[in-house]
């Protein structure tokens, strides 16, 4: 048909035209360009003619004509524009054509990248796409190219050639904007420039994989880890819809892996094998819920389509049986799983059943080999029809927890470590309960309402891992949980239970090898451990104050990364008084590692992004408040403190709990709509102070004055409350009143919505940190050197990029002797003798001629002064005087040729 003939025009002549470097522009085309835009789409195109003409004549027939029924041009222009893409999707379905199927096509649009860019073999490209890119007014039609470290685009036209070549970690700014005269537009900025790119067929593909690839690159900025491709990819199904090139494979997995984990608080190594849309019989209602089953390596979860409505958490270790069952009209290819706990969870309309239960079952073959490694397993089969797996009875008992020393039963009464916890809450709680009636009936009354009330749910939605997760869960947390419940629940909602129960050993292993061991992080740790949380009983003591130094410093030497950051001490104490010690070590890796990424790293990265994100939303939630903000400088002195310690160190204890609560139930929402609550709530106060300190003296009293008058513990004298006493009391303010109010007015704060905000705050956080860095690099040495700070800026910039370049694409010496983060930060990045080559090549005028690579050796030498074969940038900057003309080596640079 026409219309197959003018897809196939468009095929051949957009990818042809690119790839092939003997193709020519064909001589006949159809353009399609709307009155008010500079932007055209090549919509057919002809070798003859006669070719041509035909497809004039059948957009006659089938388009113009269509078009006089619209009103204005943006319908017009949609309607075109869906026409085409829909010729060409029915062309690719009729013909086979799938979009990356064509691998030979891919081929040579690598080759082709190399050769146009000077790329090495190292530099892998991921993916291509065709667009615009604006030079002035003028848009350059061409092609971009994603590879791991770099954006590229390339335009031939007219006889004019345009090349652009962006490093990913120079990008400052990357946005998707879009406006009524270019719909679709991505804005690329750097320091010292800006890019713009349009019409792009898939523009949401596009710039996910620019967000990954940019996101990669902010990584690597922060802890010096490249990429690395992931070689043990999940299989795909026979009847894969879609094949992509392997490194584009490796990345789509990666993100929804990555949304997988984040979506069911699963361990960050935990790896996305497949989901399905299916039904899950939920018990408690008795109704179908609509939804899409999820399996990877070791978990298989749920959640409903109706947000919030039902998830599940079912770990391979726990399943006894899967069994598929016969299928009937009511309930369609259904298929039982049964778990250790006696539950049973009923799945149906699976639209691939056989296919899904292979897969478990080889996975739970996998995790059955893995836990018991030296056990008989041959008792674990699929049976002959594939209709049931069955676990041995043999693997469904649980390791004994171990406690790292025995007590007797007068030292267990405050013990933290062990099995003691959480008897230093109990044992408080008990001392209070020893007062008259009077003091504690009331308060004891509703805590065992709450306890009952936890009880029924669990009997009726099932309790641990596996339980029904609903709405209802979520409004008994928001309601407080019982102090006997909530190191328990705490485990469950974090999905910490999940780490500490596939890693039995692990913390005690962990204690045995860091105890005694010294380092900057363990220093800095017995500095804070008596004033983490002084006011409270429990680290009034020695067995106290030990636990918390175990936990602390398994963990830094767990994540040397990391190691340890202020406010750790603060949080993990308050973990210890409600879990044992172990749990504990594991809530916080939760927190780490996965709830509050980059929190806590030597630079809080992460509540710098979140300080932005909060930032964003106090401008869109409270505005009448956002411009007073701006200018008291509130808004980054409060974010860090009220978000590194989850508002423990501003609030009351019994009161800043209930907070950390929602947070391991809801994530760090809770924390930004809490912190907009709070900001809502003093609003005419703040818009009345002259100053910062004035503005948070009235955040900091009412802080103070938020009560939990459910709590059962006896009060605890608070810091803040202490320096204030000559002040007039708040007015007291209920927690559970301003949790309810938070959810009320900025409930609307999603997930995903943050997920993107920090996004763009992370390629600013990281950039401007990146910048300061360097301007404390320069003035550290411009005294010692007789560059200016302008020449200086310029050095280290190359120096950097050619550090950044041999992380890229590896050097003769190893990655880890180029970089050591515990030097000072002149000394930490240091490049061996191929990257000073390539920069002696620019640098010097006398780089050249056979004696190049001789001059280059004999420099280097001079200053590698302690002869490691490595240079770091004072070395390189300022060559030693001993060499008898110091400078005279540095004469020639010229830092205006970079």
């Amino acid at each position: 048909s026409q219309g197959s003939l003018l897809g196939e025009c468009l095929l051949v002549g957009t990818l042809d035209v690119v790839l092939d470097s003997s193709a020519r522009v064909a001589p006949y085309r159809i353009l399609y360009q709307a009155p008010d835009s500079l932007v055209y789409w090549t919509i057919a195109c002809g070798c003859s003619r006669k070719e041509i003409t035909e497809h004039w004549e059948w957009l006659e027939q089938n388009l113009l004509q269509t078009l006089s029924i619209f009103e204005n041009e943006n319908d017009i222009n949609t309607f075109v524009r869906g026409k085409i893409q829909g010729i060409i999707a029915e062309y690719n379905k009729i013909n086979g054509i799938k979009e990356d199927d064509d691998t030979e096509k891919f081929k040579e649009a690598i080759v082709k990248f190399h050769k146009l860019f000077g790329m090495p073999e190292e530099e892998k490209l991921v993916n291509y796409y065709s667009c615009s890119y604006w030079k002035g007014k003028v848009p350059r039609q061409g092609w971009m190219y994603l590879s791991i470290n770099h954006l590229c685009f390339y335009s031939f036209l007219m006889g004019r050639e345009a090349k652009l070549v962006i490093r990913w970690v120079d990008i400052t700014q990357l946005e998707k904007n879009a406006t009524l005269l270019f719909p679709d537009m991505i804005k690329v900025n750097t320091r010292s420039s800006e890019h713009f790119f349009s019409v792009f067929l898939n523009i949401s593909e596009t710039f996910k994989l620019m967000e990954q690839l940019a996101n990669i690159a902010m990584r690597q900025l922060l802890d010096n880890e490249g990429f690395e491709q992931d070689r043990s990819l999940p299989k795909l199904k026979k009847k894969s819809p879609k094949k992509v090139s392997a490194l584009k494979r490796d990345l789509d997995a990666r993100a929804k892996s990555e949304r997988y984990r984040a979506l069911f608080r699963l361990p960050k190594d935990e790896k996305l094998d497949g989901h399905t849309d299916c039904t899950l019989w939920t018990p408690f209602n008795k109704m179908h819920i609509l939804g899409q089953m999820f399996v990877s390596t070791n978990y298989i979860c749920f959640t409903s389509k109706e947000e919030n409505l039902c998830s599940l958490i079912i770990p391979l270790r726990e399943v006894t049986i899967v069994e598929k069952a016969d299928s009937s009209s009511v309930l369609p290819s259904p298929l039982s799983i049964s778990t250790k706990n006696r539950m049973t969870f009923l799945f149906a309309n699976l639209k691939d059943r056989d296919f899904l239960v292979q897969r478990i079952s080889d996975f739970l073959q996998q995790t059955t080999s893995k836990i018991y490694l030296e056990k008989d397993i041959s008792g674990s089969c699929i049976s002959s029809d594939d209709e049931v797996f069955t676990r041995p009875n043999s693997i469904i008992s649980a390791s004994p927890h171990k406690s790292l020393s025995s007590e007797s039963d007068g030292e267990r009464q405050f013990n933290l470590n062990g099995n003691g916890i959480p008897t230093a809450t109990q044992a408080l709680m008990t001392m209070y309960r020893r007062r008259s009636p009077e003091e504690f009936n009331p308060k004891l009354a509703k805590e065992f309402l709450k306890e009952q009330a936890w009880k029924i749910h669990f009997a009726e939605y099932g309790q641990g891992v596996c339980m029904y997760r609903t709405e209802k869960t979520r409004d008994l947390v928001l309601k407080g949980i019982p102090e006997s419940m909530r190191g328990e629940l705490w485990l469950l909602l974090s999905g910490a239970i999940n780490e500490m129960a596939t890693h039995p050993g692990y913390y005690e292993d962990l204690v045995e090898k860091s105890m005694g061991k010294y380092n900057l992080a363990t220093e800095e740790i017995e500095r804070d451990l008596h004033r983490s949380l002084p006011e409270h009983p429990a680290f009034q003591n020695e067995m106290g104050i030990a636990a918390l130094r175990r936990v602390l410093t398994a963990y830094a030497f767990r994540n040397p990364n990391i190691g340890y950051c202020q406010a750790m001490n603060i949080v993990t104490s308050v973990l210890l008084l409600y879990a044992k010690e172990e749990e504990a070590f594991w809530l916080l890796v939760a927190l780490c590692e996965r709830m509050l990424p980059d929190y806590y790293n030597t630079r809080v990265v992460g509540a710098l992004v979140d300080q932005g994100v909060f930032e964003e939303l106090a401008r869109d939630y409270v505005p009448q408040l956002y411009d007073c903000m701006q200018d008291l400088g509130v808004i980054s002195t409060i974010s860090l403190s009220w978000f590194l310690t989850l508002f423990l160190s501003v609030m009351p204890f019994e009161s800043a709990v209930v907070v950390v609560d929602c947070f391991f139930c809801e994530g760090i929402k809770v924390i930004f709509q809490l912190a907009l609550a709070v900001l809502d709530a003093n609003v005419d106060k703040l818009l009345n102070c002259k100053d910062d300190g004035e503005a948070m003296t009235v955040l900091g009293r009412y802080l103070d004055s938020v009560t939990n008058k459910d709590s059962t513990l006896p009060p605890i004298p608070h810091l803040h409350s202490l320096l204030s006493d000559d002040v007039e009391p708040y007015p007291e303010v209920d927690i559970f009143r301003l949790i309810r109010s938070s959810y009320e007015k900025f409930g609307s704060i999603r997930a995903d919505l943050i997920e993107q905000m920090r996004f763009k705050q992370r390629l600013k956080v990281i950039q401007t940190l990146e910048d300061t860095t360097k301007r404390n690099v320069v003035r550290t040495i411009v005294t010692e050197t007789s560059f200016t700070i302008d020449e200086l800026e310029e050095l280290y910039a190359l120096f950097k990029a050619e550090h950044l370049t041999s992380c890229y694409w590896g050097g003769n010496s190893n990655a880890i002797d180029r970089h050591d983060p515990s030097l000072p930060y002149l000394e930490q990045y240091r490049i061996d003798f191929e990257q000073f080559k390539g920069m002696f090549a620019l640098l010097f005028p006398w780089a050249c001629g056979t004696h190049s690579d001789v001059l280059a050796a004999r420099l280097f030498r001079l200053l590698d002064e302690n002869g490691d074969l490595l240079i770091n940038f004072r070395e390189f900057s300022n060559p030693p005087a001993q060499a008898g003309s110091p400078r005279a080596h540095c004469t020639g640079l010229h830092p205006g040729a970079f």
